[in-house]
């Protein structure tokens, strides 16, 4: 017999689940703006940035910097990699609280 899954630690921190619990209710190929975002989970841009960076170092998010004329705009959305990690972290969780 196994043990439980392990819990994926880059998705595991408060803030970076928070993050891509919010961006997996996007559906596949939605994104959404950097500042919709931080507004919707009530983070500081600073603290938003950092969570995103590790969450794009481990693949799960992407961050595409555009333009709507003149004015910059950072896009970011979940990928597929990063939906599957979130999937397999609820299911591992959904299995501890069956052990309990």
């Amino acid at each position: 017999m196994t043990g439980p899954r392990e819990l994926d630690p880059v998705i595991h921190a408060q803030a970076r689940l928070r993050v891509v619990a919010t961006l997996n209710t996007l559906g596949e190929a939605n994104q959404i703006t950097f500042p919709g975002l931080r507004e919707l989970l009530g983070m500081t841009a600073g603290n938003l940035s950092v969570h995103l960076g590790k969450l794009e170092e481990a693949g799960y998010v992407e961050i595409v910097k555009t333009h709507r004329g003149r004015t910059p705009t950072t896009y970011v959305a979940l990928t597929r990699r990063g939906r599957r990690a979130f999937e397999d972290y609820t299911a591992a969780i959904r299995e501890l609280l069956d052990l309990s």
